[in-house]
């Protein structure tokens, strides 16, 4: 929060900071609505930058996360263990139901607002599983969609997350 702050302050607005902040991978919307509200952006707008932020690295990633590496599997032995180490994500038990289920299973798996989950992991798993852009993408969105939903009524203190 700091961080953003300090952003803010900088003269970012507080919009663009939440902004970057959704397109944040592990972080993402999940992290930038209720930073984007506690820095002073209503509910509704912290929301809708963050749908928009969070969704907008997804294309490139189901398009071009491969080619990305295949390259640094080339270059250096760290980034060798980087890539297995995404392949391994992107392939584990998570994946495994995401490609039983594939559209709906990629919508859940973005959904749900727990660590490890979300747009880019969605992308991810997405890209490795060889699900098609025209079907990954608007389950991403979905899902995306539902999980803003999640926050913003966990936030606004509708729902608790913390049973």
């Amino acid at each position: 929060m700091d961080i953003a702050q300090t952003l803010a302050d900088l003269g970012m607005g507080t919009a663009v900071v939440t902004f970057i902040i959704s397109m944040v991978p592990i972080v993402e919307l999940r992290g930038a609505i209720p930073i984007g509200v506690a820095l002073g952006l209503p509910v509704w707008q912290a929301t809708l930058i963050s749908i928009v932020g969070n969704i907008l690295p997804a294309p490139f990633i189901i398009a071009f996360i491969r080619v990305a590496m295949d390259w640094m599997s080339t270059k250096a032995r760290w980034m060798q263990k980087f890539v297995a180490w995404l392949e391994a994500k992107g392939t584990g038990k998570k994946a495994e139901r995401v490609r039983q289920c594939e559209f709906w299973g990629l919508v859940l798996f973005v959904a749900i607002p727990l660590p490890g989950t979300g747009a880019w992991t969605g992308s991810l798993v997405a890209a490795l599983l060889d699900v098609r852009m025209k079907r990954a993408l608007p389950a991403i969105i979905l899902g995306v969609l539902i999980a803003a939903v999640i926050i913003s009524l966990a936030i606004t203190g509708v729902i608790s997350l913390l049973v």
